[in-house]
């Protein structure tokens, strides 16, 4: 069967909600998925003595999430990610507990907005250097102690933001965060459930009967009709062609940056490239460490703070390893999280020397005070250089405020004369207000799937 009623490119959260949904309606779907698994920006493999997750980790909210609550339905039990934080500077002693105070100040200072957009990092220093002024005035004084934690906080923010760099962000994001708790972690489960859930695959499932799912199908052409006659015509890197109704794009923002003056015949519309343009997607990245058992306590999570002559020993990626903590999936692996241009880099470096200069920084901040014995396995992501992918998430920088309407025009479809859908547009980068989250791409992919059956129904 090489024709369909929708054709969904890529099965990421919202390709998988999409074509999930059609499916259930009865549709006639081929969903073509370029990397040789089903995910997208979500990955769980097996690490260590359980599993963890390369992509997306936790579930940013319960209250009406589609990922929770597939969950729920399920009868699966999550539970929230904690952790027991301290810190250590790089003389491997213990350092000031005030750090995590200033840390959990400045996540709370993202949550508000100053009158008129100005770079995130301004906005969190100058509110910051407020409150340090009327509680711990001392502290300002110590120039050297400042200017690490200021390193500190922006890849802490960075991490929560998507951000390549704080003052890359924007003050005044539209981004509006669900209720409930905001680190539900699946544990062993691993977040590929969801998907499993969605394709109607888990425990064994037998999937949807009308949804026929391509892997290693990398899409290289999308031709559609501006006058109402003909299909959509899919062309593949394989050769082989596919045609539809109509055809639902998810590829990642990253992917629509680099590709898509090649990718849709005819051009995508001005105000699409404007957004695809203006919308910014950042580089996130772990490194993960397993050992043969665990050395540290099971909620551990250690800041680093680095002292001014440690710095100047270490290459500028090093000096960028900011943090270390546990994992849910699995009880003797540790997560590294690194940020923007180190993160690039760090993709391009062997594993074994990741693994090897990575335990340097560790056995230098914690050596002291815990045994640690050499790791037995290490993975460092590959969201930048994965051609499939070209980054992790969007977020909302200065340029938004002028182009207000940018993941509007993302998400907009195309259609021909006649008005008859054509193209449509889901993915995290398309919503509005629920951007970065494996959610808010999920529901994004079930607007355009609603999209196309109440069009079907008029």
């Amino acid at each position: 069967m090489s024709r369909y009623d929708t054709i969904v490119i890529g099965l990421g959260s919202a390709g998988a909600t999409a074509a999930s949904t059609l499916a259930k309606a009865g549709k006639r779907v081929l969903a073509l998925e370029a990397q040789d698994r089903v995910g997208g920006r979500v990955h769980t493999v097996q690490f260590g003595d359980g599993v963890v997750e390369l992509g997306a980790e936790w579930i940013h909210g319960t209250d009406t999430s589609p990922v929770y609550e597939a969950a729920v339905r399920n009868n699966i039990a999550l539970l929230k990610q904690e952790y027991d934080e301290s810190v250590y500077k790089s003389d491997g002693t213990l350092g000031d507990s005030v750090i995590l105070e200033m840390i959990y100040f400045c996540l709370q200072t993202m949550n508000t907005s100053p009158e008129e957009p100005e770079p995130l990092g301004k906005y969190i220093t100058r509110k910051l250097t407020a409150y340090l002024e009327e509680k711990y005035p001392n502290i300002l004084n110590d120039t050297e102690f400042m200017k690490e934690f200021l390193e500190i906080a922006d890849i802490v923010v960075d991490g929560n933001e998507g951000s390549n760099n704080w003052n890359d962000a924007s003050s005044n994001r539209k981004y509006v965060p669900l209720g409930g708790s905001q680190d539900m972690s699946w544990r062993r489960h691993g977040y590929k459930t969801f998907f499993d859930i969605l394709l109607n695959k888990y425990k064994n499932g037998p999937g949807w009967p009308t949804l026929d799912i391509k892997l290693n199908k990398e899409v290289k052409l999308i031709k559609w009709p501006r006058d109402s006659s003909g299909d959509v015509e899919v062309t593949c890197a394989d050769g082989s062609v596919f045609t539809a109704d109509n055809v639902i794009v998810t590829v990642s923002l990253g992917v629509l940056k680099e590709r898509h003056q090649a990718l849709f015949s005819p051009a995508l519309p001005d105000d699409k490239v404007t957004a695809i343009e203006k919308i910014p997607i950042g580089v996130v990245g772990k490194i993960i460490l397993s050992f043969s058992e665990r050395w540290w306590p099971e909620k551990a999570a250690y800041i680093f703070h680095w002292l001014k002559p440690d710095k100047e020993k270490y290459e500028k990626w090093q000096v960028g390893l900011k943090d270390i903590s546990a994992i849910k999936g699995s009880d003797n692996t540790l997560k590294i999280w690194t940020i923007g241009e180190a993160t690039k880099l760090i993709e391009t470096l062997p594993e074994d020397v990741v693994k090897a200069k990575s335990m340097e920084v560790v056995r230098m901040f914690l050596g002291k005070n815990m045994t640690i014995p050499e790791p037995t396995g290490v993975i460092r992501t590959t969201w930048f250089s994965n051609p499939f992918t070209r980054g992790c998430y969007s977020y909302d920088n200065l340029l938004m405020a002028k182009h207000p309407s940018a993941r509007a025009d993302l998400g907009a479809p195309l259609t021909d004369s006649e008005g008859v859908l054509r193209v449509l547009f889901a993915g995290e980068a398309t919503h509005p207000t629920q951007y970065s989250t494996v959610h808010g791409a999920s529901n994004s992919g079930y607007r355009e799937a609603t999209r196309l059956l109440s069009a079907e129904n008029k």
